[in-house]
């Protein structure tokens, strides 16, 4: 069955949804360890989390790239992920979308979060033709956070190693099987980003 280009897919309850990032173990362990980030996570930097197991395999190459040894399921709530989208710009200039160049950077420089589309990744890290969402966060976004969204942090280091011998074996049913259950993400009030760049020319720019 044909997938939408542009729609973000999860685990998500009715209240949280799991995004995925991957650390060096001093910061991962410690934070799977305490459900918080230690003190040595840098809240200043833009940190990206990705709603989609297999394209964090991707970036971090199966919990095996230097820096990116501990691989984290970090569920935050629905309430906190609704509004960085709602406070997202585009990673991109879209004509039509915003004016011109000089209004996408005015615009990608007040908000606080930012949207990339990325080929969304096949078992064995191939692109497919949908994408999957990376969600940028910096300054007001990246300390709520850290500091109200979270919910819980789970070290799935192992289970990403599990499926990737079993890919590598060539039992792809059986690795299939472990992956987390992904689903449509209810759009709610930010369909526009959800469409790939149709965000109105306001979108990004007022934070409550």
């Amino acid at each position: 069955m044909s997938q939408p280009k542009y729609r973000i897919r999860a685990s998500h309850t009715d209240a949280t949804i799991t995004v995925y990032q991957a650390y060096p173990p001093a910061i991962g362990r410690a934070a799977a360890r305490t459900g918080r980030f230690p003190a040595t996570w840098k809240r200043d930097r833009m940190t990206w989390v990705k709603p989609s197991f297999l394209w964090m395999m991707y970036r971090c190459g199966w919990g095996t790239k230097p820096d990116q040894e501990t691989v984290l399921a970090v569920e935050i709530t629905r309430e906190g992920f609704a509004w960085a989208l709602r406070h997202a710009c585009l990673s991109h200039y879209v004509p039509g979308t915003h004016a011109d160049p000089a209004d996408w950077r005015r615009q990608l420089g007040r908000a606080p979060a930012r949207v990339q589309w990325d080929p969304e990744r096949d078992l064995w890290l191939r692109p497919l033709d949908h994408r999957s969402l990376q969600l940028g966060l910096s300054g007001p976004a990246a300390h709520r956070y850290a500091d109200e969204w979270i919910v819980g942090i789970t070290d799935v280091t192992p289970l990403a190693h599990r499926i990737h011998a079993l890919v590598r074996d060539g039992d792809l049913t059986t690795a299939a099987g472990l992956l987390p259950a992904e689903r449509p993400y209810p759009a709610g009030d930010f369909p526009a980003i959800l469409l790939g760049g149709q965000a109105p020319r306001s979108q990004g720019v007022r934070i409550r």
